[in-house]
C-alpha cells in the first residue's frame, strides 16, 4: 500500500512546479549559511555521502546546496580503465539494465520497456542508428558523485531537448511507471566515436533543479517543446577525451548510453544492481 501510494502520490503531484522551486531554493546562495549547513549535514548523515573523497570536504565552503551537491572529486580517487575501445561508466551510481534493444523497445523493469524513438526526441533517423543496439541505465542516489564524464572518447554531433514530466527515476518508479524514461524531460547527446555514433540521455528527475552540459550550461528546465542543437558543422569541433566532465545534474537522476548494433559488448559479469564508480569498465566497443 505505502508503494502504491508513492507512486500515486507523482501522478497527482505538481511535477514542474515544485521541482522548479526545489531547484531555485536548492541553487540559492540567499539561503542563509547556517540553514544550508545544517541542510548539507542532516543529507550527508540521511544519505551516507562520503565526503572524504570531496576536492573540498569543509561544507562551509559551499555557497549554496547545489554548489555541495556538485562538488569536485579529489584528483585520483577515480580511474578511467581501459584502452580506448573500452566503455567507462560515466558516472557513479547503480546498474539499473543493460542488453539489447529489441526493435525500438527499450528494457525498464519488471516488464516495463520504452520507445528508443520517443527516447531520442521523436526523429526517425536518429532513432534508426540505435536500432538493435544495445543500452545501460545507471541510476545516480542521492549519495553518488554528480558530475557527468564521457565513456569513450567522442565529438560532439548534437543536443536534443525534450520537455516531459518529472516523476522520480528510482527502482520503485521504474518497476511502475510505463514509458518512464521516454516520458521525463531529458537531455539527448550524440556523440560521433571511431566506433560510430554514441548516445548518452540525461534524464530528468522529481526535485531534480537542472541538467547541464560543460559547452551549453542549464539546458533543462528548458522551452516546453523539443529543440536541437547541432555541432557538426562548427569551424572547431567540440571534441571531448575519454573521461572528459561533459555535463553535471543538480540533484540526482539517470544516464543512458546507447550504441549501434554490434558495437558495443557489455561485460558479462556487469549486473543489474551492480554499484559503479566513474570510470569503471563497464564491457568494450568493436568496429563493424
Amino acid at each position: 500500500m505505502r508503494d502504491k501510494l508513492f507512486i500515486l502520490s507523482q501522478y497527482l503531484a505538481p511535477q514542474l512546479t515544485v521541482s522548479r522551486l526545489a531547484g531555485k531554493l536548492a541553487n540559492s546562495e540567499r539561503v542563509p549559511a547556517v540553514l544550508k549547513n545544517r541542510f548539507v549535514n542532516w543529507f550527508i548523515k540521511r544519505y551516507g555521502v562520503d565526503m572524504s573523497e570531496a576536492e573540498d570536504s569543509d561544507i562551509s565552503h559551499y555557497p549554496s546546496f547545489n554548489a555541495f551537491f556538485t562538488r569536485a572529486l579529489k584528483p585520483g580517487v577515480r580511474r578511467i580503465l581501459g584502452g580506448p575501445d573500452v566503455v567507462a561508466s560515466p558516472v557513479d551510481g547503480a546498474m539499473s539494465q543493460l542488453g539489447q534493444i529489441r526493435s525500438d523497445r527499450v528494457f525498464q523493469a519488471k516488464g516495463q520497456s520504452f520507445s528508443l524513438f520517443e527516447l531520442l526526441g521523436g526523429d526517425e533517423a536518429r532513432a534508426a542508428e540505435f536500432t538493435e543496439g544495445e543500452f545501460a541505465t545507471i541510476y545516480l542516489a542521492p549519495k553518488d558523485y554528480h558530475r557527468i564524464h564521457m565513456p569513450l572518447a567522442g565529438t560532439l554531433r548534437e543536443m536534443v531537448y525534450v520537455p516531459g514530466r518529472l516523476f522520480s527515476v528510482n527502482p520503485l518508479t521504474a518497476a511502475h511507471v510505463p514509458n518512464l524514461f521516454a516520458r521525463n524531460e531529458r537531455v539527448v547527446t550524440i556523440f560521433d566515436t571511431d566506433y560510430g555514433p554514441m548516445a548518452m540521455i540525461l534524464v530528468g528527475a522529481m526535485i531534480v533543479g537542472s541538467v547541464e552540459t560543460v559547452w551549453a550550461g542549464v539546458v533543462a528546465p528548458g522551452p516546453r517543446q523539443v529543440s536541437t542543437t547541432r555541432y557538426h558543422t562548427l569551424a572547431k569541433p567540440l571534441h571531448f577525451d575519454k573521461g572528459e566532465e561533459m555535463g553535471r545534474f543538480r540533484l540526482g537522476s539517470t544516464v543512458i548510453l546507447v550504441f549501434p548494433k554490434d558495437v558495443a559488448k557489455w561485460d558479462p559479469a556487469m549486473d543489474v544492481a551492480r554499484n559503479l564508480r566513474l570510470g569503471e569498465a563497464l564491457g568494450h566497443c568493436e568496429h563493424r
